[in-house]
């Protein structure tokens, strides 16, 4: 969790810029910027007496403290899983990222894709089938006999997680938009190659109000 506050407000690793630590590297924020912090801090109150959804715990057999529904930017999600830490922040555009030592591959999902923002190989097909399935596609360049297509589909056998964060769009009022945290995934079936089109099982409920932003047949 410290290293989600710090990559909230910094944009390269502690030791880069001269910072022993997360907690030195803040410690320093804090002093210098006292009235910066107190808006931070009036802006958080003023958003946890707003709340109006109940987040649940994520059980993904490892300390992470991202939780279900709630909503994270990318920099923060990769914190919470050590990706980005207190050495390093290893460069990251993709799509999918497989945390290989914790035994989980991450979804990161942009319902609404322009050509303007994605070139048509990854132009996806992504979207809620139910309030418990959803329609994926992989990318482009993953075939069904790859390594990766077949950690996918054997999944349960080998006790590799798939969790999916969701997004409605890449920008909002021109601000890189955060993703809401769906909770894990179990496959159900698939189809097609290079691009494979799954369907997952959610283990929680897609919230209504993701529903309508992620459900084609919803108008």
């Amino acid at each position: 969790m410290l290293g989600m506050l710090y990559y909230s407000l910094f944009n390269e690793p502690p030791k880069k810029i001269g910072y022993e630590s997360f907690a030195h590297a803040l410690t320093h924020f804090c002093n210098d910027n006292k009235q910066m912090v107190e808006e931070i801090i009036e802006i958080l109150d003023y958003n946890y007496q707003h709340i109006d959804f109940i987040d649940k715990d994520a059980d993904l057999g490892i300390v992470c403290p991202l939780n279900v529904y709630c909503s994270y930017s990318i920099d923060q999600i990769m914190a919470a899983f050590g990706y980005f830490n207190e050495s390093k922040k290893p460069a990251f555009r993709e799509g999918v990222k497989h945390f290989k030592e914790y035994k989980l591959d991450a979804f990161f999902i942009t319902l609404n894709k322009s050509e303007k923002d994605y070139s048509p190989s990854t132009l996806y097909e992504d979207y809620a089938i139910s309030e418990r399935l959803f329609h994926w596609q992989s990318q482009s360049r993953t075939s069904v006999q790859s390594k990766t297509g077949q950690r996918y589909i054997n999944h349960m056998k080998t006790g590799n997680k798939i969790v999916l964060f969701v997004r409605e769009n890449k920008k909002s009022n021109n601000i890189p938009e955060a993703y809401t945290f769906l909770g894990e995934a179990e496959y159900v079936s698939h189809s097609g190659d290079m691009p494979i089109s799954f369907i997952w099982r959610m283990k929680e409920e897609i919230p209504a109000s993701m529903m309508r932003k992620a459900n084609k047949g919803i108008v």
